[in-house]
C-alpha cells in the first residue's frame, strides 16, 4: 500500500521514467480502483500519507514537506507539478501544435511534406499524383528554456503552500512565454507576410487573410495585444462576444480563434492549420534539480525545459503584415 512505500531520492534517476511513474511502478493505480483514493495517482496518495495539503486555504507551509527524510522526497516533484501547471496555463501551443514530441537527444531533424499535382483525379494509365515525405535537410538543435528562483528556505518555509504555488506558476508562465516567442519565430521563418488592403487593418484585411491559405484551414491566428484590441473592436466582430463569455475564446465570424501573444514581433498576425502545421518536440519533461531541494531544502530551485519546433506542411502557416 502507499504508506509503506520506502520514498528516496533515486527515484528521480531512474532513466525514461519520471518520479510519479518511478513510484507507480512500486504503488500501482491499478490497486485503489474501487477505494476512496482512485482518482490519485500514485504522488498524489504520498501527499495523502504525509497528510500534506498542497491548495485551498487550508494548505499547509512548506516546511511540512520536510517533517521527515522521506516526505522531503516529495518536495521536487511539488515544485515540478507547479511549475508546469504554469507553464500550460500560459503556453499558447494547444491551439498551435498539430503533434508533440519526445526525443532523448538534443537535436532533431522535423518532417516536411509535399504534394504534386493539382488534383487526385487519374485518367486510366495517367501518373498517379504523389505526397512525398522527406526529414529535413539540417538537423535543428533543442533550445533550453530555464529560469532559477532565489529563495532561502528560512525566508519561504512559513508561506502557504497556496501562496507559494502562486510564485512557482509565475516561474512556468515565465518560461512558457519564452517559449511561445520562439516557437513564433521559428515557424514564420522565411514566409512573406501579406499585406494590407489600405492603410488600415480592416475586416477585409482578415478575410483575405484567412482566404490566403487556401486548400488549407486557418483555426488560429495569433497577434499581440494591440492587433487583437483593434480586431475585437471592428463592428463585425460584435456579435463573437457571446462566444467569448460562454468559452473563453474569441473566434471570427468564419470561425479562426484568436490568440493573444504580446512575444510577437516585426508587427505580424501568424495563421495555422492547427490540424498539419506544427510539430513541437520536447527533450523530456520540465527538469527541477531535485538533489538540491531534498539536501538543501529551498536554497535555489532551478527549472529547466528542452524544446523546438518545426513546420510539418508548407501552406498551413502564413503571416499578415498588420501595419503598413
Amino acid at each position: 500500500m502507499y504508506n509503506n512505500i520506502k520514498l528516496e531520492k533515486g527515484l528521480y534517476s531512474i532513466t525514461g521514467k519520471t518520479f510519479t511513474q518511478a513510484l507507480a511502478e512500486l504503488d500501482p493505480d491499478a490497486n485503489y480502483e474501487n477505494t476512496e483514493l482512485k482518482g490519485l495517482d500514485a504522488f498524489e496518495r504520498q501527499l495523502k500519507r504525509f497528510d500534506i495539503k498542497v491548495k485551498g486555504a487550508n494548505s499547509d507551509r512548506v516546511e511540512k514537506f520536510f517533517i521527515s527524510t522521506e516526505s522531503a522526497v516529495l518536495f521536487p516533484e511539488y515544485i515540478r507539478r507547479t511549475v508546469k501547471q504554469g507553464m500550460d496555463e500560459a503556453s499558447i501551443m494547444g491551439k498551435v501544435a498539430a503533434a508533440v514530441s519526445y526525443t532523448d537527444g538534443v537535436d532533431f531533424r522535423g518532417l516536411n511534406v509535399t504534394k504534386s499535382g493539382s488534383t487526385d483525379v487519374v485518367a486510366e494509365g495517367g501518373n498517379v499524383p504523389i505526397t512525398t515525405v522527406r526529414l529535413s535537410t539540417n538537423s535543428k538543435t533543442l533550445t533550453k528554456f530555464a529560469r532559477r528562483l532565489n529563495c532561502s528556505f528560512e525566508s519561504v518555509r512559513k508561506q502557504k503552500l497556496e501562496a507559494f504555488g502562486v510564485v512557482l506558476r509565475n516561474l512556468g508562465a515565465t518560461i512558457s512565454r519564452d517559449v511561445n516567442s520562439f516557437a513564433m519565430t521559428e515557424i514564420t521563418r522565411g514566409i512573406t507576410a501579406q499585406t494590407l488592403i489600405g492603410n488600415e487593418l480592416t475586416y477585409a484585411d482578415l478575410a483575405a487573410f484567412w482566404a490566403s491559405m487556401g486548400e488549407f484551414n486557418m483555426t488560429t491566428m495569433i497577434c499581440t495585444p494591440d492587433v487583437m484590441a483593434k480586431i475585437l473592436a471592428m463592428d463585425e466582430m460584435k456579435y463573437c462576444i457571446g462566444d467569448y463569455m460562454a468559452g473563453g475564446t474569441v473566434q471570427t465570424p468564419y470561425g479562426v480563434t484568436l490568440v493573444k501573444c504580446p512575444q510577437l514581433t516585426g508587427g505580424i498576425a501568424v495563421g495555422i492549420d492547427q490540424s498539419s502545421a506544427v510539430e513541437m518536440v520536447l527533450g523530456g519533461d520540465v527538469i527541477v534539480d531535485y538533489d538540491k531541494l531534498i539536501t538543501n531544502q529551498c536554497k535555489e530551485i532551478v527549472c529547466s525545459v528542452l524544446a523546438g519546433f518545426s513546420v510539418l506542411t508548407s501552406g498551413a502557416v502564413k503571416t499578415l503584415k498588420t501595419t503598413k
